[in-house]
């Protein structure tokens, strides 16, 4: 654990700079408006740029990769190791479609973990073998056999089998009655599929979202957008409450993950790039990722140093959140916070500016009062003393107690903050520039280093 100490040293141009309107613009100042784009009057230094378009790409595999190292059977090594084993057929069914392997092991990773038997359900209608094909689709679009009938029976026999012959045999069987079992069948299948979505979309990267949205509700979200064609990316960040809000209510109804389909996949390359060329180093991601939320990845513990006292808490890397800060913030202090002693009532700049855009996004689109944070900066001892540490988010001592971590009481305003507040914690996760995670009261909050595409249009060149 590092610790630190130090002296206050504040800079007055930096709070001048991170309260004000942002950077100076041939119209004048331009109003900071996260959501609304970049335009004559307004600034958002995280709006869409087509000419950065592989890096809101890799931003988002990165942000959207906590579920899957949470989540895949037996952790995210174990199913690379699955995957991997089906890589020779992976890769000469992709070379026969003319499609990318890595893609289709995505898709593998994602849908089944590389299980070629698994379920998503009892009912057998439902989403069934290694690419989870709906055996609707499978029969009337992809050309799989497919006996729902057939294959519960055999299913259900499955499960009873005692014998680990008989059990191969049924297995067999099956694969026979519905091909969706049949690795091979069931990845030919999904080549054709992405074939026909690219056919009806004209995008590769529009097909494999669409595996999970489905083509329709992809080209309604897309007319609501109003263009065609357009890079995922392009749709996915563009769309905001305040532009295409129309588009984006589309994506974000549909639920159980389907807007971040393609990251996720992007995110499952990832994972098998690493388990092929870097083990170790997926192994120890996957320890990072251990727990709520992707904080730990965000700033490793053994590599954050930790304000170890009051004295260490007399900081030039810290930033009070004064007044003037708090309004540019759209934010206030709890009752609780602002009885702290000043020195705790301060952040890392980078946490700051992360504050400023996230409450005044908030206040853009709910038209609502301020946040309010409900905790800052604490030291070790602190935390030692009182025993608050993460409060089951994270082992102590907690992020607070680098200055890169802030929480916000969820005691909003109006249904408008709190959904325009969730909004943007899932688009800052989605640009892997924070991870959060719920705390009783409270939504806890975890800056990461990719603060600094705030803190730099905020502080200046100089910064």
């Amino acid at each position: 654990m590092l610790l630190l100490t130090g002296v206050v040293l504040v800079s007055a141009v930096i709070i001048g700079l991170l309260t004000g309107g942002g950077a100076d613009h041939p119209a004048g100042p331009r109003h900071l408006a996260p959501g609304r784009g970049s335009t004559d009057a307004t600034t958002d230094p995280l709006a869409y740029d087509d000419g950065r378009r592989e890096e809101f790409e890799q931003r988002a595999a990165a942000g959207l990769a906590h579920p899957l190292y949470e989540k895949s059977p037996g952790g995210a090594v174990a199913t690379a190791q699955r995957v991997d084993r089906l890589r020779g057929l992976i890769e000469d069914v992709a070379r026969r479609a003319h499609q990318d392997p890595r893609t289709l092991e995505g898709i593998v990773f994602l849908e089944s973990a590389g299980r070629p038997d698994a379920l998503a359900s009892d009912d057998l209608q439902s989403a069934a073998g290694l690419t989870q094909i709906l055996a609707q689709t499978g029969t009337g679009l992809l050309g799989l056999k497919v006996d729902v009938a057939a294959s519960t029976r055999i299913t259900r026999s499955i499960a009873r089998s005692q014998s680990a012959r008989h059990r191969r045999a049924l297995l067999a069987q099956r694969r026979r009655v519905d091909e969706r079992f049949d690795p091979r069948k069931a990845l030919e299948a999904t080549t054709r599929y992405l074939e026909f979505a690219k056919g009806k979309l004209g995008r590769d990267d529009l097909a494999v979202e669409s595996y999970h949205m489905g083509v329709g509700n992809l080209q309604r979200a897309l007319s609501a957008y109003g263009a065609d064609g357009i890079p995922y990316a392009q749709l996915f960040f563009d769309s905001t409450p305040l532009r295409h809000p129309q588009a984006q209510r589309i994506l974000a109804a549909l639920g159980d993950d389907s807007a971040t389909y393609l990251w996720r996949v992007l995110a499952a390359e990832n994972i098998m790039k690493a388990y092929r060329d870097d083990r170790a180093g997926l192994a120890r991601q996957a320890q990072l990722q251990a727990g709520p939320s992707a904080e730990g990845a965000l700033r490793p513990r053994d590599a954050v140093p930790r304000f170890a006292d009051d004295q260490a808490l007399h900081s030039d890397q810290l930033l009070a959140l004064d007044p003037p800060l708090l309004r540019g913030a759209r934010a206030r202090l709890s009752g609780g916070l602002a009885a702290q002693p000043a020195d705790h009532r301060t952040l890392r700049p980078g946490a700051a500016a992360v504050l400023r855009y996230l409450g005044a996004g908030v206040a853009e689109i709910s038209r609502t009062g301020p946040l309010t944070v409900a905790a800052a900066t604490r030291t070790v001892a602190d935390e030692q003393t009182s025993g608050e540490g993460g409060a089951g988010v994270e082992a102590a001592p907690s992020l607070h107690t680098s200055g890169w971590a802030f929480d916000v009481s969820r005691s909003y305003r109006s249904p408008a903050q709190a959904q325009a507040f969730q909004f943007w914690l899932d688009r800052l996760t989605a640009l892997d520039v924070i991870a959060w995670a719920r705390r009783p009261g409270a939504i806890h909050v975890a800056v990461g280093p990719r603060a600094d595409d705030l803190v730099k249009p905020l502080l200046g060149a100089g910064a």
